[in-house]
């Protein structure tokens, strides 16, 4: 299966697409899968037939992130590639005109879960654990997924996250503003129901105010992109990645 074949779009009615996060079996992170979702979401920001965007996942780990048995062993070029899939991945979600909403029921960790912090209205089942592991595994955030954190995470959630690299509960994230919703029920179904009543505000001005909220942000990552944040001549990792990957493996 290829890595676009690991995004499974579904058409509903209203104008409504769901795209289901499907590369079994924890939604790892790799450059590839991350120019794919940002394609598909490309294409779905100029079709005027779409009205929202829904996210799912079928698994038990929403995004576990990079798959650190891989990473731990990139080299220049590879640390460079899912850097830049990092960055333009969750640009276009974050910046994407549509409303997206995103039902997470599942780990949304490191990488993952900016598939959450991206989206406009996030649902959350009674199994979502949300964190942000970079700290832990001995790497910093590149310019992308920092600055959706900067502009999406209070601060004592963005400290709270950020420092300890500690994941939280779902009710801790709904606490923290970070999730909209928390459903014993199926939050897949809360994220449609959402995902309709967006659908029905007029698309222009919903493109619009978003980017009133989420453009300086945008510019900063675009400018950063271009000052060369995707290509760096020593690469994403320090000298203590390794050896901090390794002691999350365990």
């Amino acid at each position: 299966m290829t890595d676009a074949e690991h995004l499974i779009r579904t058409d509903h009615e209203g104008g409504i697409v769901e795209i289901g996060l499907n590369r079994a079996p924890v939604n790892a992170l790799s450059p590839e899968f991350l120019f794919s979702f940002k394609d598909l979401l490309d294409g779905l920001a100029g079709d005027p037939d779409v009205h929202a965007i829904v996210l799912t996942s079928p698994f038990k780990v929403y995004s576990a992130g990079l798959d650190l048995k891989e990473a731990q062993h990139f080299d220049l070029n590879q640390q460079n590639a899912i850097v830049e899939g990092l960055n333009v991945g969750f640009l276009s979600l974050f910046a994407n005109p549509k409303p997206v909403v995103c039902s997470v029921d599942g780990a949304a960790i490191a990488g993952g879960l900016f598939f959450v912090l991206g989206s406009d209205i996030r649902i959350g089942g009674p199994r979502a654990v949300l964190g942000l592991a970079e700290v832990r595994v001995g790497a910093d955030f590149p310019v992308g997924p920092l600055e959706i954190a900067r502009a999406t995470l209070g601060p004592d959630a963005l400290r709270r996250l950020m420092l300890t690299g500690q994941p939280m509960s779902a009710l801790e994230a709904y606490r923290y503003g970070i999730l909209d919703a928390v459903t014993e029920e199926n939050p897949r179904e809360r994220a449609m129901t959402e995902a309709r009543a967006l659908a029905e505000l007029p698309p222009k001005t919903y493109a619009s105010i978003k980017q009133q909220i989420r453009g300086g942000a945008i510019e900063t990552i675009e400018q950063g992109m271009r000052d060369g944040a995707n290509r760096s001549s020593t690469g994403w990792f320090n000298d203590e990645t390794t050896q901090a990957m390794r002691k999350m493996i365990g």
